[in-house]
């Protein structure tokens, strides 16, 4: 978190564009899911999985394709092709003239290597075809390939969801900080007030010989370090704008809103293992693990494919494309019978993953159980610690009221005014601890449910 403050503040001054005052927080919700720049990129996470989807399911409709071909050989095997891929071999070319006109004193015809076929000129090559394969069957690996790719796009949402509530943990958090920096930095404010009035106090007593100056060294002392400590607060304050602007990606200035404690909304547990995005992602891992077998067993079943090819060659360019055009079509069928035991173990493998999984998800659900209860329960403290602490709140202020004036009477020393402020500022900053863990528990709670109310 404190990276991210610190990052938020040489980052958002250079790429924010737009500025806001008195910011409500619903405002800042729906801004946060425009901008924020973590949950864009997860959305383009989301139209890349969507992309592979598409691409898997493209296979079904086979592939088409253009080829085209420039050669020019003068090897005896390639130009013998290439005349009878242009539909232009002789007999000539078979070197036939050789054969009818055999060199001097040859004996035996059939010993005779034919010049014209061995030793032929280059020549150019040039094919135009079309060829088209389509899988008819393939033993479901396609189906299985669209069904897991589609899954993972599911997946996508629910991460981009996962990283939308983390956000706006963050951001209800922030808003939930500056309130409670206020109301600590109000207290604090009231001290400094009085902190004052006994500094006067103390000053005026001097001047009347019924007061030391240590006292009044005492009382500055104090104030000091009441002013530090106002500093501080106002400083963290700064920091959680930042981290604010960072979230929305625009400079945010003020806030509008105040709230002493946060709303604790109770969540059925049933709800919330129906809702939890975690649980969700393992649901549907399962499914996944589901479809990898179904796509392991298609490894044992026969693949049937189709093809076409429709040609023209010459040794131009597109010459004499219909005369010496030409066409192929055809069936293949393939049928693994054995691969050494790999297909039956892959199958195996598969299930063991989809049991594992089926413990996970059974794990997942007792462990939000368990950080469920275990949040109720720490609110509960919270709840019972803050109404402690207000009331003591109160009776130190009271107290210090009674020592302030007993002190104006000289019934008591500097000394123990200033011990009964110190307790008064212990108690306003175990509230503010407290207040501040117990909103974030509440949000937490928010988040594992996920819910976006208050």
């Amino acid at each position: 978190m404190k990276v991210l403050l610190w990052i938020s503040l040489f980052i958002v001054p250079i790429f924010a564009t737009d500025v806001y005052e008195n910011l409500s927080l619903d405002s800042a919700i729906k801004i946060l899911k425009e901008k924020n720049l973590e949950v864009s990129v997860a959305r383009f996470d989301e139209q890349i999985k969507e992309f592979e989807h598409e691409i898997a399911k493209s296979y079904n409709y086979g592939k088409l394709d253009f080829v085209q071909i420039a050669m020019r050989s003068n090897d005896a095997g390639n130009v013998f092709g290439f005349k009878l891929q242009s539909r232009e071999a002789t007999f000539g070319d078979f070197g036939f003239a050789d054969f009818l006109s055999p060199p001097p004193g040859t004996t035996n015809i059939l010993e005779v290597q034919p010049y014209d076929l061995n030793y032929p000129k280059a020549r150019n090559h040039f094919q135009s075809k079309l060829q088209y394969q389509l899988p008819i069957y393939v033993g479901g690996k396609l189906e299985q390939y669209g069904k897991i790719t589609k899954a993972l796009q599911k997946m996508s949402v629910l991460d981009t969801q996962k990283i939308l509530n983390e956000k706006l943990f963050q951001l209800k958090k922030s808003f939930y900080d500056i309130y409670l920096l206020d109301t600590y930095i109000h207290n604090l404010s009231i001290i400094n007030k009085n902190m004052n009035k006994l500094e006067n106090m103390a000053s005026s007593m001097i001047e009347e010989g019924y007061a030391k100056k240590v006292d009044l060294l005492e009382v500055q002392a104090k104030r000091a370090n009441i002013t530090r400590m106002l500093h501080q607060a106002d400083a963290n304050k700064k920091l959680v704008y930042h981290f604010v602007s960072f979230l929305l990606n625009s400079k945010v200035k003020s806030i509008q809103g105040s709230v002493d404690e946060i709303r604790y909304k109770k969540y059925k547990i049933d709800t919330i293992l129906n809702r939890n995005i975690d649980i969700k992602k393992a649901k549907q891992g399962l499914d996944i693990t589901k479809m990898a077998i179904e796509l392991s067993k298609s490894s044992n079943l026969p693949e049937i494919g189709a093809f076409a090819e429709y040609s023209s060659a010459d040794n131009t360019f597109l010459g004499n494309f219909s005369d010496h055009d030409a066409y192929t079509v055809g069936l293949q069928f393939k049928w693994n019978i054995f691969s050494g035991g790999a297909s039956s173990n892959s199958i195996q493998k598969a299930r063991v993953e989809n049991l594992k999984v089926q413990q996970q998800v059974e794990l997942a659900k007792k462990g939000i159980t368990l950080k469920v209860d275990k949040i109720n329960t720490e609110i509960k403290s919270y709840d019972f610690d803050i109404d402690s602490l207000k009331k003591e709140i109160e009776l130190t202020r009271t107290i210090y009221q009674n020592y302030l004036g007993r002190y104006q009477e000289k019934l008591v020393s500097i000394n123990d005014v200033i011990i009964k402020q110190s307790l008064e500022i212990q108690k306003i900053l175990e509230l503010n601890k407290i207040q501040n863990d117990r909103s974030s528990k509440i949000l937490e709670l928010e988040k594992i449910a996920n819910g976006e109310e208050i």
